[in-house]
């Protein structure tokens, strides 16, 4: 079989009728060896076109925008990874952001988590409601404070879980049959959990969506986003406005994520053991306030979190005693494997600052209100030796004193 649309179905449904386990998925998904010669690994189609034997008689590619073999495959193992049946992706995680939106009209109405990604705040209130369409911003870990915004004019429901930067955990079964009553889509920004971790399809989604950037694509090398839906009229849908508004990744970029998806139930198992380990050592240092980590047990969404994660990933955030800038500054600068940087979920740790990088476009008074403080620091906790990272951490609390 090559990278052609007529082989997508047939492997997708080989994957679910043999019923692969996660990591046999995560290395075969979608793939299979080069029609021509035979090569194992998905070929890099660097091309812009391709020649047709009569007009319109061609093998299911015209032009690279379009579709391009590399993305096909990169597409079909996405899908079979999030449970769905088609994928497609994007040049970045906010082409994807903004293809959901696209399929909104002026007068739509979206309820979103008030914690989320400053980036998809970003977009929803400079530059998508100015179209008409409005967003209403609340915490969902309340059911209720979602059904209370719901009107005619919903149509469409946001959710982080894990949310970004503050870790809150929202039930996805909850918010779907919200969704289904209102008949609005719901869309779970998956890119925490990865689906290694949670399926949002399966718990009744309508739209997953990921930054492939961060431990999908998992080493820091390339910027992609992606959607992976259920139904084929969603999927045209989609793929309409893929292809119209051309947000689409070249096929080096593509190849990488294929690449670093191949190894992510390992990266994910030492994400998860490193997380628990170091969550558990701040909570336990003298100098941490709190810790916002969902697996302690009483994380408010401690049991949410059990129930639709198999495990509560790498991802951590912390305050300081005395919630001083000054001292969550001072610490930022002091730790040398946790390298200062935005994103996250590469192999390597990560340390940040919410208030002034990744969440600095959503106004301070609407942080507050979703509980990030400025003193906040978040960590992206990687795959390196345990000990080796406490002991980073340990230095720059010293660097305090």
């Amino acid at each position: 079989m090559g990278w052609y649309p007529s082989d997508k179905n047939l492997i997708l449904t080989i994957l679910i009728e043999i019923d692969m386990k996660f990591g046999t998925k995560a290395i075969h998904a979608g793939v299979s060896p080069d029609p021509v010669t035979g090569a194992i690994m998905t070929p890099i189609y660097q091309t812009s076109t391709y020649v047709q034997a009569a007009p319109g008689d061609h093998k299911g590619y015209e032009y690279s925008r379009t579709h391009n073999p590399t993305r096909t495959a990169l597409q079909q193992a996405l899908a079979a990874l999030e449970n769905g049946k088609h994928g497609l992706c994007f040049s970045t995680g906010m082409g994807a952001v903004d293809a959901v939106i696209k399929l909104l009209n002026p007068g739509d109405e979206v309820i979103s988590t008030n914690d989320l990604y400053g980036g998809t705040y970003r977009i929803f209130t400079k530059v998508f409601e100015k179209y008409g369409i409005k967003f209403h911003f609340t915490g969902m870990q309340d059911p209720k404070a979602v059904e209370n915004l719901v009107t005619s004019k919903t149509k469409l429901i946001w959710v982080e879980t894990p949310t970004n930067p503050t870790l809150n955990i929202i039930d996805i079964e909850a918010m779907a049959s919200i969704a289904k009553k209102a008949q609005a889509l719901l869309v779970v920004d998956n890119t925490f959990a990865t689906p290694y971790l949670q399926n949002p399809l399966d718990l009744g989604a309508d739209i997953v969506l990921h930054s492939l950037t961060k431990y999908m694509g998992g080493h820091s090398d390339v910027v992609m986003g992606a959607l992976v839906v259920k139904t084929d009229a969603l999927h045209e849908q989609l793929a309409f406005i893929q292809n119209s508004c051309g947000a689409t990744p070249g096929p080096m970029d593509c190849f990488l994520v294929l690449r670093g998806i191949k190894t992510l139930h390992i990266r994910m198992r030492q994400h998860c053991e490193n997380g628990k380990q170091i969550a558990h050592w701040l909570k336990s240092h003298p100098k941490v306030d709190k810790v916002l980590y969902p697996g302690f047990e009483e994380h408010p969404g401690h049991l949410v979190a059990k129930k639709q994660m198999r495990d509560f990933g790498g991802m951590i955030s912390f305050t300081l005693k005395g919630d001083k800038i000054e001292d969550a500054v001072k610490f930022l600068s002091h730790t040398h494997l946790f390298s200062l940087a935005e994103s996250l979920g590469g192999v390597e740790s990560l340390i940040g600052h919410p208030a002034s990088m990744t969440h600095a476009s959503i106004p301070k008074a609407e942080r507050e209100k979703a509980g990030l403080k400025d003193s906040l620091i978040r960590l992206s906790v990687g795959i390196e030796d345990a000990e080796d990272l406490i002991e980073d951490l340990s230095a720059a609390f010293t660097a305090l004193s």
